[in-house]
């Protein structure tokens, strides 16, 4: 269970963020600008393209 009321005075409050800015936020998104994790992200366009490359999509007309 999320404490919402902390989250929100850190967001808001803490970090100058809109109530409309803070509700659009994912919780990882959140999470992040409050300082937890690592700050990378799960895949950026470089590791698409790798990914792509490595197994291209195929239409079966080969």
């Amino acid at each position: 269970m999320f404490d919402w009321p902390a989250l929100m005075a850190a967001g808001i409050r803490g970090l100058g963020l809109s109530p409309a800015a803070f509700w659009a936020l994912t919780p990882a998104e959140l999470a992040f600008l409050l300082g937890h994790g690592d700050g990378k992200l799960p895949m950026d366009r470089a590791g698409l393209e790798a990914l792509a490359a490595r197994f291209p999509d195929t239409t079966g007309d080969t």
